[in-house]
C-alpha cells in the first residue's frame, strides 16, 4: 500500500460498528488538496505514539476502499500511522489551517453544483467557501 502524508481535519464522535467494534471516522486533507476518508479507525486501540488530534499530520498506508462507492473513501492500516509532528495551530486567526486549506486543490463556492456533484457521486467531501455570507443567526442551546 503506498503511504500518504494526511491533514487530519474530520474525526467523528467513537461508534460501535458490528463489523469493527469501536471505530472513529477520520477525514483529511492530502498534500495535493485532495481530500480522503480514512475508515476504520480503531482510534482508542492504537497505541499512544499513533493517536492524532485535528489539524496534525499523519503518515500512513492506505488503500482504496472498493466496498464503498464514495470516491474518498480508503482502508488504513492502522499498524502504519505514523504522527510527524507538524500541527496547524489556531494563533493569528487560523491562519496556517486557512492558507494550508485554500491553497491547495478544489474550493467549492456554488453549493447547488457541490450538492449535485455528490448526487452523482462524484465527490462526498469537499471544501466549501460561500462567496458571500448573507446573514448569520446564533441560538443559545437548550439544556438537555
Amino acid at each position: 500500500m503506498p503511504k500518504e502524508r494526511i491533514l487530519i481535519t474530520v474525526k467523528t464522535y467513537p461508534t460501535i460498528s458490528t463489523i469493527y467494534g469501536e471505530l472513529v471516522c477520520t477525514a483529511g486533507i492530502r498534500e495535493d488538496g485532495s481530500w480522503i476518508r480514512i475508515y476504520p479507525v480503531p482510534f482508542r486501540q492504537l497505541d499512544a505514539y499513533q493517536k492524532f488530534s485535528k489539524y496534525c499530520f499523519i503518515d500512513a498506508e492506505v488503500i482504496r476502499n472498493t466496498k464503498d462507492s464514495r470516491p474518498e473513501s480508503h482502508k488504513v492500516s492502522t499498524d502504519t500511522i505514523e504522527l510527524t509532528g507538524d500541527v496547524l495551530g489556531t494563533h493569528d486567526h487560523w491562519r496556517e489551517r486557512r492558507e494550508w486549506i485554500l491553497k491547495r486543490g478544489v474550493i467549492h463556492s456554488n453549493l447547488t453544483r457541490l450538492i449535485e456533484a455528490n448526487k452523482a457521486g462524484k465527490l462526498s467531501l469537499a471544501t466549501f467557501k460561500p462567496s458571500r455570507i448573507l446573514g448569520f443567526k446564533a441560538e443559545p442551546d437548550s439544556p438537555v
